[in-house]
């Protein structure tokens, strides 16, 4: 059986609280909304949360360096048991390429979008939402990553070219939906 495979070329765009809200909260400042102010440093301290974040001990920081590749989306995946989270080190712009969650086994190619974060903030993608890993946006970008240790061990564990465990599923788009994106900055600023 042969598939025929069917390109969506994803416009990239701003990355926005609004806009991210299906598939996570921006982590970063937000003057739009008005901080915690802690008890011992007063107004010299400001604090915002993006959101509820879902992890537990078998959590774990990592620090990626994200060298340019294609800007081909093959695969993505999703977590069952925790809101991964990507920010930016050194004001590293990069682009994640999100689908919303879904109740099947796979991403629904007409939820996929495509962001910029410019390096002031990242994001904390919601328990469930598809994603490929960020692409550099402007040379080599280095992100923390928050996510489970058992997804690490999740991602060894191949099937058919892709990946599936306990708190991941990873899938190959081209292979399972006949489908593949790629993104384009036209209207950068």
């Amino acid at each position: 059986m042969t598939l025929s495979l069917t390109f969506k070329t994803l416009e990239v765009e701003p990355a926005t609280a609004a806009a991210l809200a299906p598939y996570g909260a921006l982590v970063g400042a937000d003057p739009t909304r008005p901080p915690r102010l802690g008890s011992f440093y007063g107004s010299k301290v400001e604090l915002w949360s993006p959101g509820a974040l879902i992890n537990d001990s078998d959590a774990s920081l990592s620090v990626a360096r994200i060298h340019p590749r294609a800007p081909e989306v093959i695969w993505m995946e999703r977590h069952f048991k925790h809101t991964q989270t990507f920010i930016p080190l050194g004001g590293s712009p990069f682009i994640a390429v999100l689908g919303a969650p879904t109740s099947d086994n796979q991403p629904d190619p007409a939820t996929v979008r495509a962001f910029r974060f410019d390096g002031s903030s990242g994001i904390m993608l919601h328990v469930g939402t598809w994603h490929e890993f960020p692409f550099a946006a402007e040379g080599t970008a280095d992100v923390v990553v928050l996510l489970r240790k058992e997804t690490m061990s999740n991602l060894e564990v191949r099937e058919n070219d892709e990946a599936i465990g306990g708190d991941l599923e990873k899938r190959n788009l081209h292979t399972r939906l006949g489908f593949a994106s790629t993104y384009t900055e036209s209207s950068r600023p």
